[in-house]
C-alpha cells in the first residue's frame, strides 16, 4: 500500500522526468474535478495527499532504500495541489465556473511555478531537500508548493490590479 501511495498509483515510474509527470496528472485531476463543480476538493486533496505522503514515504524509503528514489512522487502531489489551492479557493469564491480555458493562468502559473521551485530548490526548499530523510522528501515540495502559490496570487494581484487597469 505505501508502495502504492508513494508513486501515486504507479505514476512515478512514467520517465523522463517523473515530477514533472505526476505534477502534470495532479493538474489535469485538480481541473477536471474543479470542472465537475467540486473545487473544494483540490485543497482537501492537498491535505489527503500530505496526510498519506507524511504516512506513505518513511515506509517505502525503509523497504526500499535510497534517500529521495524518483519514484516517490506523492510529495509532488502534495505540492502541486497547495499551489493550486491559491488560485482555485478565490476563483471558486469569485464564481469562475470554467478553470480549463476560462482562468487558465490559475492552474498554468501554479504549475510551472511548482516545477521551479522544486528544481531550482531556493532557500527553505532545498533546506529540506538537504535534510535527506523521509520527512525533507516531503517538505521541500510543501515549501515549493507554498512558494508557487504565493507568487501565483502575487502575479494575479499584479495582472489585475496594476497590468490590466493601466491597459485600460
Amino acid at each position: 500500500m505505501s508502495a502504492l501511495v508513494a508513486t501515486f498509483c504507479g505514476a512515478g515510474h512514467l520517465r523522463p522526468a517523473s515530477g514533472t509527470w505526476a505534477s502534470a496528472i495532479t493538474v489535469a485531476l485538480a481541473v477536471a474535478t474543479y470542472q465537475a463543480g467540486w473545487a473544494l476538493a483540490v485543497p482537501a486533496g492537498f491535505v489527503l495527499a500530505t496526510l498519506l505522503g507524511f504516512w506513505a514515504v518513511p515506509r517505502y524509503l525503509a523497504a526500499r532504500g535510497g534517500k529521495d528514489p524518483s519514484e516517490v512522487v506523492i510529495d509532488e502531489v502534495a505540492g502541486q495541489l497547495l499551489a493550486l489551492s491559491f488560485t482555485v479557493i478565490p476563483l471558486w469564491r469569485h464564481g469562475v465556473a470554467d478553470l480549463f480555458l476560462g482562468a487558465w493562468p490559475g492552474w498554468v502559473a501554479p504549475f510551472l511555478l511548482f516545477r521551479l521551485f522544486d528544481i531550482w530548490k531556493p532557500w527553505l526548499v532545498g533546506r529540506a531537500d538537504r535534510r535527506g530523510d523521509a520527512a525533507g522528501v516531503m517538505l521541500d515540495d510543501l515549501w515549493a508548493g507554498l512558494f508557487a502559490g504565493v507568487v501565483s496570487v502575487a502575479l494575479a494581484g499584479l495582472w489585475h490590479g496594476v497590468v490590466q487597469p493601466w491597459l485600460g
